[in-house]
Parts: structure tokens; sequence; C-alpha cells
């Protein structure tokens, strides 16, 4: 697997992307390329969030604000799943008794929450 393309070899890796889009995308700071001296390059996640991207412009007919506004919870959503896998490990290297007892406050709180 490629480490880093170019804007053509980026363009070319996602289907349905065209090159005015790419630079409306980055314009838009919905995708944030390295800088090299050669231009911008482009990283396997890069890859996969210009895919998103032309997925949502195109299925839901999205603008630039609402792709902002899409991909920053998107964004949000991943910060709180690493966030929850950080604490899932630190719970599997605990006190099995901590674990029970976290486990089933964790239980009491959904329970709760669902009325």
């Amino acid at each position: 697997m490629k480490c880093l393309y170019t804007r053509t070899e980026t363009v070319s890796a996602v289907a349905r992307l065209t090159e005015t889009q790419l630079v409306a995308f980055i314009e838009a700071d919905l995708v944030r390329p390295l800088h090299s001296e050669d231009g911008p390059k482009f990283r396997q996640m890069d890859i996969a969030r210009l895919e998103l991207l032309c997925d949502l412009a195109e299925s839901h007919a999205l603008d630039e604000d609402a792709l902002g506004l899409v991909m920053s919870l998107v964004d949000q959503l991943h910060g709180v799943r690493a966030e929850l896998r950080a604490l899932l490990d630190a719970l599997e290297a605990a006190d099995p008794d901590f674990c029970a007892r976290v486990t089933r406050r964790v239980r009491e709180a959904r329970a709760a929450a669902a009325g």
C-alpha cells in the first residue's frame, strides 16, 4: 500500500473525485494534506476521507458547509471511540472486582437514562 499520494494520484485513487472538488475540499479545510516541496501529499486516511466526502456530497447533495458539519461530527465520533477503546483497555488490565463494579454502574446508569 502506498504511503503518500500526489494530487494527481489522489484524484485517480478516488473514483468520483475531480481536481476542482479536491481543491474545494482543501480550501474548505475538509481535508488537510501534508505539505512538501513537491506540493501537497495525501495519506491513506486522506484518501478514505475524500471517498466519504464524495459519497456525502453526491448521495445527499451536501454543500461544503454541511460537509464541514458532518465531518466535524465524524471526527468527534472517532475521538470518542478512541477514548472508549483506551478506557476499555485500562479496564481489562484492572482488578476483576473493580471491573465488575464499573460494569454494574454502567448498566445502572443506562437503565436510569432509558427511563
